[in-house]
């Protein structure tokens, strides 16, 4: 059986993928000397909880792709912009101090992050079931 896959959910999933496991690294390797352990736990958050949507994305590329559903385009743009939010921000938030940054505003952008990807989850149960 020759699936199209769905190219959106299927690129930006390897594409936070490669991301992930690259931060993944630079934390085991690079930054190990240079965080606090609270701050290295906290960075290794983030890269966890991209991997899992990174895979989330790519089994979402070929369910999409068999059954079409009705929310798929938000379901899309939440995990998206969910990632963006919720583990970017903390990369930001623990490497600052490294680069003398302050970007103390981000610590609000973390939390919404969580919550659009809470409701990707949401929402994508809800388009199951229907």
């Amino acid at each position: 059986m020759n699936i199209a896959l769905n190219k959106k959910f299927l690129y930006t999933g390897a594409i936070f993928g490669a991301i992930s496991v690259g931060l993944g690294a630079l934390g085991a390797h690079a930054l190990k000397a240079v965080l606090e352990p609270i701050s290295l736990d906290s960075f290794n958050t983030g890269v966890r909880y991209q991997m899992y949507h990174a895979i989330l994305m790519i089994i979402l590329s070929a369910l999409t792709a068999i059954n079409k559903f009705k929310l798929e385009k938000t379901i899309y743009y939440m995990l998206l912009s969910g990632v963006i939010c919720f583990s970017f921000s903390i990369y930001a938030l623990n490497l600052a101090p490294l680069y003398d940054l302050n970007v103390k505003f981000l610590g609000p952008v973390t939390p919404v992050g969580g919550l659009l990807l809470i409701g990707s989850w949401i929402l994508l149960l809800y388009s199951v079931k229907k």
